[in-house]
């Protein structure tokens, strides 16, 4: 036992003992390129790809280890062409990292890997779905048609892409004046990213399944969003004035803002769990989402 662990400790040492500053270089300049690439990508669809071809993979080492050679050739046929398949399928992706690169948003991501601190105020969250609601109420008062998302967990890049970037703290009359009818941005949809107005005018994917014939291209593009995303989307009528939440596909009708409170609040401030859980929760989903600044 005792040789077996010196043996160790001499395998170790003879791993640094070659060990150079190159080498240090080398593995710290991958591991930025991988968080780079991982970032910029998980902004898009192409983290679902990512995880389809994953499953996959496992699948493959299933195949392989039970010996079945009809579905281990199919395979072993794909595998050995997935550069080429990932080149096609991440062409977008691929020329939006090189754009980023050339854009100088590379620094700023490897500025977050030596900086990145996370403010996190629940307070900006209630803050920001109170400014909702009660834009919200007056819209629907007077009729004005408005479609707002709620980010989560699912990254919502390519729909802030389609519209403006405006990152500004949300109140009641800046989301009233984006969807005043004269204004250029009234058409599109509202983000909503972490508490701020992140993005307005964005175009949202329509639904592709038969709904009421009563409801707008607003309420099907609410639905549509909910489908392709775990975001929850807020819609106000322009002919009724009635409020709308539209979440995993279904959409609540005839909501009331009380109804909206619960709702949002639920969503993003849950009420089973004590406050420093919600903290914690918040820390890491900030995290995770490493918002550009």
């Amino acid at each position: 036992m005792f040789n077996n662990v010196i043996d160790f400790f001499n395998r170790v040492l003879s791993v640094f003992s070659t060990f150079r500053f190159a080498d240090f270089l080398d593995i710290l300049l991958v591991a930025v390129v991988i968080y780079i690439c991982v970032r910029i990508l998980r902004e898009s669809r192409a983290m679902q790809l990512v995880k389809g071809i994953i499953f996959i993979a496992v699948i493959y080492i299933v195949v392989n280890a039970l010996q079945m050679e009809a579905s281990a050739y199919i395979f072993r046929a794909i595998f050995s062409n997935i550069l080429l398949i990932a080149v096609i399928i991440f062409t977008p992706e691929l020329r939006n990292i090189l754009e980023q690169i050339g854009k100088g948003s590379a620094k700023k991501s490897f500025g977050t890997i030596i900086h990145s601190g996370v403010a996190l105020e629940l307070t900006k969250i209630e803050n920001c779905i109170e400014s909702v609601i009660k834009a919200c109420s007056n819209m629907s008062d007077v009729k004005t048609g408005a479609l707002i998302a709620f980010e989560k967990e699912t990254l919502l890049g390519n729909i802030i892409n389609s519209g403006t970037l405006l990152d500004a703290t949300p109140s009641r009359a800046l989301i009233e004046n984006i969807f005043y009818p004269k204004t250029p941005l009234h058409d599109g949809a509202v983000v909503i990213r972490n508490g701020t107005v992140y993005a307005a005018g964005c175009i949202l994917p329509l639904t592709k399944k038969e709904v009421d014939s009563s409801y707008g291209t607003r309420h099907r593009a609410a639905i549509g969003l909910s489908e392709e995303s775990d975001a929850v989307v807020v819609v106000v009528s322009e002919e009724t004035g009635a409020i709308s939440v539209a979440k995993g596909g279904v959409l609540k009708n005839g909501i009331s803002d009380g109804d909206l409170r619960d709702i949002l609040k639920n969503e993003f401030l849950p009420m089973d769990s004590s406050s420093d859980d919600k903290i914690i929760k918040r820390i890491l989903r900030m995290v995770r989402k490493n918002d550009k600044k």
